[in-house]
């Protein structure tokens, strides 16, 4: 089960590098590697950047969650070879659409 999540955050991934130009992948690999990368990520790295930004998201209702998001997807761009993303903006909007394809492809898995 593990295994085909991963699979299909890595399509996913490939859905995102093919509807927006600022991103982009080598191959099935790189995408591979990439979902691994922010899966990793996602459960070491974001828990303790909510932790230290919290008074921050109170603020903003929670909407700084989504500068997390795109930092961190922009931090595994900039880290990974196969994997770029152009700029900040195209990181908030890769990692909206990355949220939303990776979710629907779940419900799909789930039904």
């Amino acid at each position: 089960m593990l295994l085909l999540v991963w699979i299909l955050n890595a399509v996913a991934l490939l859905v995102v590098a093919y509807i927006l130009p600022g991103i982009t992948l080598a191959s099935f690999g790189s995408a591979l590697i990439a979902a691994l990368v922010l899966g990793l990520l996602n459960a070491v790295v974001k828990p303790l950047l909510i932790l230290l930004t919290l008074p921050l998201t109170i603020v903003t209702l929670g909407l700084f969650l989504l500068v997390l998001n795109a930092l961190v997807f922009w931090f595994a761009g900039s880290i990974l070879k196969g994997f770029q993303v152009d700029g900040f903006w195209w990181a908030v909007i890769g990692a909206i659409v990355y949220s939303l394809v990776s979710t629907a492809l779940a419900g799909l898995l789930a039904s």
